[in-house]
């Protein structure tokens, strides 16, 4: 699993991070039961602060798409991948709505940014 996090991108870390454990899921990247890395080694690995990961996983947890098992360590969730399905929907709405309002914003009407997206869901195989 290769996690990329940009310090430029509006979107907090741990979301981002949250954002990319569930695709990893959701793609198979990553299976349930599969162990992740420990906070400290993932902070490490990313150049993140460990209050940033373990606020990721505390939320991942709390959504079910990870486990703690104490002293062994955090293990996907068997059920990960339909949980994650379910909060990725919200989080491309999520992501969708602020987009359009950064079209509305400068100034483009809501039919302009229906035509648009059509177009692009439609040439670019999305």
């Amino acid at each position: 699993m290769e996690i990329i996090i940009d310090i430029e991108d509006a979107t907090p870390l741990f979301e981002q991070l949250i954002a990319q454990i569930k695709e990893a899921v959701i793609k198979g990247n990553i299976k349930p039961g599969a162990p992740l890395p420990s906070i400290r080694q993932l902070a490490n690995d990313l150049n993140l602060n460990s209050k940033t990961v373990a606020k990721a996983y505390r939320l991942l947890e709390r959504d079910s798409v990870i486990q703690a098992k104490g002293y062994r360590g955090t293990f996907i969730h068997p059920d990960a991948v339909a949980n994650s399905t379910v909060n990725l929907k919200e989080w491309v709405e999520t992501r969708l709505a602020e987009i359009i309002l950064s079209f509305r914003e400068a100034g483009v009407t809501d039919s302009e940014i229906r035509i648009a997206f059509g177009n692009v869901m439609n040439k670019r195989k999305i």
